[in-house]
């Protein structure tokens, strides 16, 4: 598992991916469902956030990974103390 965005980084272009970079959500931040026109691979570095696909929602804490595919609807809630994660995109 990557510990450095630049080792993240490497790994995820490595992998295909062609845009990798770090969001920061502010706390209470909430997304209601939408969708990306891009493939996500994603880890969680600081805060807490809760990915709901489908109806089921899963609780990502530091050092966890999620993944959604292009298109997917989805909803996004961060933690009291916001989010940040690294992100590598595939276009």
């Amino acid at each position: 598992m990557p510990n450095s965005f630049e080792t993240f980084k490497s790994v995820a272009l490595a992998e295909g991916f062609d845009e990798v970079l770090e969001r920061v959500w502010a706390p209470g931040t909430v997304l209601e469902e939408h969708t990306h026109p891009f493939a996500v691979k994603a880890k969680v570095v600081q805060g807490e956030m809760w990915l709901t696909v489908g109806g089921e929602t899963q609780h990502i804490k530091p050092g966890e990974l999620f993944e959604l595919e292009r298109g997917v609807p989805h909803a996004e809630r961060y933690g009291p103390e916001g989010a940040t994660y690294w992100v590598a995109r595939l276009n």
